[in-house]
């Protein structure tokens, strides 16, 4: 075998392997541009023509009225009490739980560390659940209401929740 046939041989696989990955470089370039202006050819919107869309003026409309129904709601529902963690007397407990949907009960005892654990993290959901009324009530000073639901360890957290929710 003659050493200069075994070269011509190599280069030439080689060059046929450098033409073969140009190619397919080349062919995939061709593919990207081709994405590109498809792409492009679907971001090109005009804005005009969007702002005169009377079914985004509906969508857009209807929104802001929602949003406003909302924003009345939370009015409504800070104004009875709800988004802030009070203390009541045994006498509100009832006036309390039935004016609200949603109402969280924390009876607790002034003493006892667990309610005082309780009661930070109760304070700190408050304002973050508009819809529910928070409130505390004195174990020792509601004995009625305490023996009614029979509780029988502090802290107790009960839910009240009217069936219309």
């Amino acid at each position: 075998m003659d050493p200069d046939s075994v070269k011509s041989t190599l280069s030439n696989l080689a060059f046929g392997n450098v033409i073969a990955a140009a190619a397919r470089d080349y062919q995939k370039e061709l593919l990207d541009k081709e994405k590109a202006q498809a792409s492009s050819s679907n971001d090109e919107v005009d804005l005009d023509e969007l702002m005169d869309d009377p079914e985004l003026e509906k969508l857009h409309s209807d929104r802001i009225a929602a949003l406003k129904k909302e924003a009345e709601k939370r009015q409504v529902l800070q104004m009875k009490g709800h988004g802030e963690y009070k203390e009541i007397g045994e006498g509100d407990f009832l006036a309390e739980v039935t004016g609200s949907e949603k109402a969280i009960c924390h009876f607790y005892h002034k003493e006892f560390y667990r309610c005082k654990i309780m009661d930070k993290h109760l304070k700190a959901l408050a304002p973050k659940h508009i819809g529910t009324k928070f409130i505390k009530l004195d174990a020792e000073n509601a004995p009625f209401f305490v023996t009614k639901l029979g509780i029988k360890t502090l802290p107790c957290v009960i839910i009240f929740r009217s069936d219309n929710v």
